[in-house]
């Protein structure tokens, strides 16, 4: 039986380690996680804010994952956005899922993420 996502990991290529800590401690808020010595070899950074955690590794033949993305619920989700776009993310709004507030982002290496919250009034979502 499944019971919830461990973690979501996302590609990216060698050497990126500082941009995404930049983005994904400073502009997004995480907090670097320390890896297993054996895995940390391999180079890439784990990120985590309460229930969430994000690994990104690294792959030599990397692609940025442009349609799938991980999504990302928030709160505030407007001072979100603008704490994004003052650290020079992107932030494109999307108002196409009903029920939600969302936007799309990308980080330093080009993977997209989707960020949402509730309306309200908009029904929770279903177990």
């Amino acid at each position: 039986m499944l019971t919830a996502v461990d973690h979501v990991q996302l590609a990216a290529p060698p050497g990126s380690e500082e941009r995404l800590r930049a983005y994904y401690a400073d502009s997004l808020g995480m907090t670097e996680t320390p890896k297993p010595p054996a895995l940390a070899a391999r180079g890439g950074c784990w990120f985590e804010a309460g229930d969430v955690r994000l690994h990104l590794g690294v792959e030599h033949d990397f692609r940025p994952a442009r349609k799938a993305h991980p999504g990302l619920r928030v709160t505030g989700i407007e001072a979100y956005a603008a704490r994004l776009a003052a650290h020079g993310a992107p932030v494109t709004w999307d108002d196409d899922l009903p029920g939600h507030r969302r936007f799309h982002s990308e980080d330093p290496v080009g993977n997209r993420l989707e960020f949402l919250e509730r309306s309200a009034g908009a029904p929770a979502p279903r177990r």
